[in-house]
């Protein structure tokens, strides 16, 4: 079976509270430089999943289960534990099910509030702060929200009915599994502004792996389902300005073609002809004048890496040129560049020059959630088991990244 971790197909350990296995797997993860939280779904505060923490550190971060749709549209019932069933098993020994619900007034979310978030090691955010963040998972389907601080507001256009609370967006950061980007991998979503990029009404900055996460048929044993367990993780490196995928410790390299029809990629791709548009005389077919310079996508683009001739005729030629996120098809005229087109750009690691978006207030940030995030559409999202979320405050290396992926080779059970 293609990605699936290998040493998940042996069988599982048994878990006590005295087991060394867990232990080490949690002390494994906070060992790691810029740990902030972990939670593993075991250890509890006052009935509710709480986290570990970084030493010395003692934040309220405990989850606690809300139903967003009540929160916002005002409708359907209050979401308690129940909601989110567990498993007996999993890389720390538990894991909670996000199911596929069917009642169109509950989405339930396990939420930390904006306040108990402000100002902690999850609010990552400004000037030079990185961000890497991991969770173990068994996805059944769907390409949404994982973790992370990923408001995505309520102020946009929908066919879910009238709004009670409107709010705009106000995101930060987080995992997603892999929306239009590629339907089921690892992403990375981040935000500059908190709210929409290029053009679009929606946040278009993200990183994705080519490969997918392995999809566990719904009705799967529980002893099968420990064949599944992936490792999702993301790193935004402040300084190299890079967003980075990561799928069981690996980071793949991809590219993405087709950009002028891309269903995510598009967007970024418009940012780019923006700018090079602006950058002629006159107003150019295609280009907005309103078009915002700050949603400009600009990649480095200096001396090529390599550069292909594609075509020659007298004295004019087309050639491709790859730069490091980007490959663009230039058309010269008697050694002149006559027009430049964006036919390719790199999706992992993706460029980000920008620092994580930081709130006006305290009051306009978003929470911090695991499972879903608050947004329009009211989608059912993700469905499938969550054994684990993990939070660092810096850019994480490759290495460091393989060692957490090698932390839980094999799922442990509670008794």
């Amino acid at each position: 079976m293609k990605n699936l971790v290998p040493g998940l197909l042996v069988a599982a350990l048994t878990l006590s509270a005295q087991s060394p296995g867990y232990q080490q797997r949690v002390d494994a993860v906070r060992k790691i430089p810029g740990f902030v939280a972990l939670w593993d779904f075991v250890k509890r505060d006052g009935g509710r999943f709480a986290a570990w923490q970084a030493k010395g550190d003692r934040h309220d971060f405990r989850l606690d289960a809300v139903n967003y749709v009540r929160d916002y549209w005002g409708e359907g019932r209050l979401a308690t534990y129940d909601d989110f069933p567990l498993l007996g098993r999993g890389p720390f020994g538990e894991a909670i099910r996000l199911r596929q619900e069917t009642d169109k007034d509950l989405r339930p979310v396990l939420l930390i509030p904006r306040d108990r978030v402000q100002g902690s090691g999850l609010d990552v955010k400004g000037p030079g702060q990185s961000v890497s963040m991991l969770a173990w998972v068994i996805r059944e389907g769907g390409n949404h929200a994982i973790a992370g601080i990923w408001h995505e507001g309520t102020d946009l256009k929908s066919e879910a009915g009238p709004v009670q609370k409107v709010e705009r967006g106000r995101r930060q950061y987080s995992l997603f599994a892999g929306l239009a980007a590629n339907n089921g991998a690892s992403a990375v979503h981040v935000s500059e502004n908190g709210g929409p990029s290029f053009g679009d009404k929606y946040a278009r900055n993200l990183a994705v792996t080519p490969e997918l996460i392995p999809t566990a048929p719904v009705g799967t044993s529980n002893e099968d389902l420990d064949k599944y367990w992936s490792l999702m993780g993301m790193v935004f490196d402040n300084q190299k300005n890079t967003v980075t995928a990561y799928l069981d410790g690996k980071a793949t390299d991809m590219w993405v073609d087709n950009l002028p029809t891309h269903p995510f990629f598009k967007w970024p791709y418009n940012g780019w002809m923006q700018a090079e548009w602006r950058r002629e005389p006159g107003v150019q077919v295609g280009e907005d004048p309103d078009f915002p310079v700050s949603q400009f996508y600009q990649p480095p683009e200096g001396k090529p890496i390599s550069t292909t001739l594609l075509s020659s005729k007298g004295d004019e030629r087309m050639e491709l040129q790859e730069f490091e996120f980007t490959r663009v098809r230039v058309t010269l005229r008697g050694g002149q560049v006559v027009s430049r087109e964006l036919v390719a750009l790199r999706s992992n690691p993706f460029w980000f020059p920008h620092d994580l978006y930081t709130p006006p207030t305290a009051a306009e940030g978003g929470p911090f959630t695991i499972g879903r995030v608050i947004h329009m559409s009211r989608g059912v999202g993700f469905t499938g088991y969550i054994g684990g979320v993990a939070v660092f405050n810096r850019a994480l290396s490759k290495a460091q990244m393989e060692a957490l992926a090698a932390i839980a080779p094999r799922p442990l059970v509670r008794k």
